[in-house]
């Protein structure tokens, strides 16, 4: 292979690039995960992750991808044969669902064009007549499509039909990106991971638990993702087996520029970033998938386009940058930019130009976007 010059652009939703100060933070001689300095930093981390969460419960770490965390949230809290309320709103709110269904639960499931969230109408219509359910399934932020749910509305759904069900919700793609409250929004069981608003690479998985989420104890079979020897050996900054110590390193440093900068202004930076990219996909004539305003993510955003393969493909080769592949039903269809973690105006301005060009490459007649982009970035502020 010969060099190419430049750094490469990963601007796909997830694994982001890791912050420099993250991977020196990694890159440090593993200690002993029984000693009282690993003590030290498992009491911060998790309590670094209690702020990052916004909740005053415990929040369990795994070293695991998202995946594991999605199936412990299930084999603690619910039985073999219980019935949970699921949505259609993407590839990966499928793949939730398949593996509860492989792990012997019955999924009620609400279709979806794979445009909007999670309807909090529906949910209610549904848990007035199924008293039987035992839990909602909802993913926050769908990496698939750029849709977010409104995880509020959900639980007030919940609430107004008078029912007791437990609410399970995937932060993969919006921890540390969009706004999101474990405790106020009365979620029982929230699923993060890693490597996208972390700015960690993949290897971390995370469940965020209720009191009531406790209490549930289901009686599904489990060993290793068994939440109560964690939160036992937690309270004293241990884990129950052996830790991923470096990346709990990584995890500390990602969490403490997440308080230098304020989660509130993080959340501001990602919105920004995310309506600056709208701007341009509509000036370059393209469509935003997601089609309700209220949902429109910040941590990234898929662009409907008849050649999205052939784009990303010039893309990659000519400017040496990677852009999401559709998935599912929109392979092919679909081109997703990533614009969270560790992110400013001027990577976004990159970003938008390599799209920009590529789109031209592929001999797309569009107009500029960038422009449009840039003139939203220099005012400093998110159009309503």
């Amino acid at each position: 292979m010969s060099f190419r010059s430049g750094r490469h652009f990963l601007q796909i939703p997830g694994p982001t690039n890791v912050p420099d100060r993250v991977l020196r933070a990694i890159d440090r001689p593993t200690i002993d995960h029984r000693g009282p300095e690993f003590a030290e930093l498992g009491l911060e981390v998790l309590e670094g992750l209690r702020h990052v969460f916004r909740t005053d419960g415990p929040v369990v770490v795994y070293p695991s991808s998202g995946t594991g965390a999605w199936e412990a949230a299930l084999v603690n809290t619910l039985s073999p044969g219980d019935r949970v309320l699921a949505f259609e709103t993407g590839h990966f709110a499928t793949l939730w669902r398949a593996m509860a269904e492989r792990l012997g639960l019955e999924v009620v499931w609400v279709p979806g064009d794979w445009r909007h969230g999670a309807d909090p109408e529906r949910a209610e219509a549904i848990l007035r007549e199924q008293r039987d359910i035992a839990a909602v399934m909802v993913v926050h932020n769908e990496t698939s499509t750029g849709v977010t749910s409104r995880v509020p509305e959900i639980r007030a759904a919940i609430d107004a039909a008078g029912h007791d069900a437990l609410l399970l919700v995937d932060t993969i793609s919006s921890l540390g990106s969009i706004d999101y409250r474990h405790d106020e929004w009365g979620v029982d069981v929230t699923v993060g991971g890693s490597q996208k608003g972390l700015m960690l690479p993949a290897g971390l998985s995370f469940n965020a638990v209720s009191e009531k989420a406790r209490a549930a104890r289901g009686s599904m079979p489990r060993s290793y993702w068994d939440w109560e020897p964690i939160i036992d050996a937690n309270e004293q900054g241990y884990w129950p087996y052996t830790s991923a110590t470096n990346l709990l390193y990584g995890l500390r440093e990602a969490l403490a520029m997440l308080r230098e900068e304020g989660l509130e202004n993080v959340f501001a930076r990602h919105a920004r970033h995310a309506a600056a990219t709208r701007a341009a996909v509509r000036a370059w004539g393209l469509e935003v998938l997601a089609a309700d305003e209220r949902e429109y993510s910040s941590s990234l955003t898929a662009v409907l386009c008849d050649d999205a393969d052939e784009v990303r493909r010039l893309i990659l080769e000519r400017f040496d940058m990677s852009l999401g592949a559709g998935l599912g039903q929109l392979a092919g269809r679909v081109f997703r930019i990533g614009h969270l973690g560790d992110f400013n105006d001027l990577m976004l301005a990159g970003t938008l130009c390599g799209v920009e060009m590529g789109l031209r490459a592929a001999g797309l007649e569009v107009e500029p976007g960038v422009a449009a982009a840039l003139e939203l970035l220099e005012a400093a502020s998110v159009p309503a």
